[in-house]
């Protein structure tokens, strides 16, 4: 397995990072447990996770994916062994924290209740799960636009959610804070504020990225650089789409597809056409598609760590097995032909 620095902090974190957002829906707590052994089996020691999991979110479902960590936690004594990261959830959902801001209350509410599910005393990585001012991910690219607040109003609640997180870290109940879904601009004002302040420095953002989705290509590449903000990336097989098994219309009983009911961003004949071609590629140098996808994304010179999920145990297996995949130049420079022709299909 290949480890890599969680940001300044210090800590190697594996490459391929767990993620559990089907545990509570697609996978059973049995199974939950069953991919978290193999996963530390093979040199895995980080997973993510979420106060609002599993994923669909619904107000009878949430929790239950930290629940499952929980009850592995308590029935191996092995937390010494997992780096874990969990997220407080943003506004827009009445049944977490009234639907309310990112702010101290629902950040101490949320962490108490994650701790508790978690059956730990301590998060490694806690980390801000949207902004409050709204963003361009989970299909909202062609139609974002940040909320009109006035930067000092931004720049305050910024400076409250820091200085909450601080005294959590000094009272030892996390470790280290992290973002998601975030902006070049909010990365920078939060970098900012923790050198001005003497406050907790973000270690890690975690957003979308994969071979149909490379939007952190832009100005975000060089904060993850230069500023050592590692991408942890998020859907890094386009929620299973660079699989190839919804091709055709197919949508096959128990994915995520056949189980989402609101609207699929991903599902355009520009995305289908840039996965056949990545198929193509696979096949053309007897690759995996998907170890080529994910092999693509832990390439990045921006890249801490893929999030893999996997509902099958084949799946998981052969998506920790592409952290040892080095692509080669021509599948490389083939890659950036298909990037070229198909920058934004969804």
């Amino acid at each position: 397995m290949q480890y890599r620095k969680l940001g300044k902090t210090g800590i190697d974190v594996s490459a391929i990072c767990l993620g559990t957002m089907t545990w509570g829906v697609q996978n059973s707590e049995k199974e939950a447990h069953e991919q978290i052994d193999y996963a530390l089996s093979q040199g895995v020691n980080f997973i993510d996770t979420a106060e609002m999991y599993p994923v669909p979110a619904t107000e009878e479902k949430y929790g239950i994916t930290e629940n499952y960590i929980g009850s592995y936690l308590e029935k191996y004594k092995n937390r010494s062994k997992i780096i874990l990261a969990t997220k407080v959830a943003g506004n827009g959902t009445r049944w977490m924290h009234g639907g309310s801001d990112i702010n101290r209350q629902s950040i101490l509410n949320s962490l108490d209740s994650s701790l508790k599910r978690l059956k730990t005393d301590y998060i490694d990585l806690y980390q801000l799960h949207w902004p409050n001012r709204g963003s361009y991910h989970f299909g909202q690219l062609w139609n974002y636009k940040t909320k009109r607040n006035s930067k000092e109003d931004e720049i305050e609640n910024f400076t409250e959610v820091l200085i909450t997180l601080q005294s959590l870290i000094q009272a030892g109940k996390i470790r280290y804070i992290g973002l998601s879904n975030e902006t070049a601009w909010g990365t920078m004002q939060y970098i900012q504020l923790s050198e001005s302040k003497n406050l907790p420095r973000v270690a890690s953002v975690q957003n979308e990225y994969s071979l149909l989705y490379r939007l952190h290509e832009g100005d975000m590449h060089e904060i993850s650089v230069r500023e050592q903000i590692g991408l942890l990336a998020w859907s890094p097989l386009a929620a299973g789409m660079l699989s190839g098994k919804y091709r055709n219309g197919a949508r096959p009983q128990g994915s995520r597809w056949a189980l989402q009911k609101k609207f699929n961003q991903r599902d355009t004949p520009e995305a289908h056409n840039a996965v056949d071609a990545y198929l193509k590629l696979a096949k053309t140098h007897s690759l995996d598609v998907t170890q080529m996808a994910l092999a693509f994304v832990l390439s990045r010179p921006f890249t801490t760590a893929a999030i893999i999920g996997a509902t099958t145990m084949e799946q998981l297996k052969t998506n920790i097995a592409a952290h040892s995949l080095v692509l080669s130049d021509s599948v490389l420079n083939a890659i950036q032909k298909i990037w070229q022709k198909y920058p934004v299909p969804f």
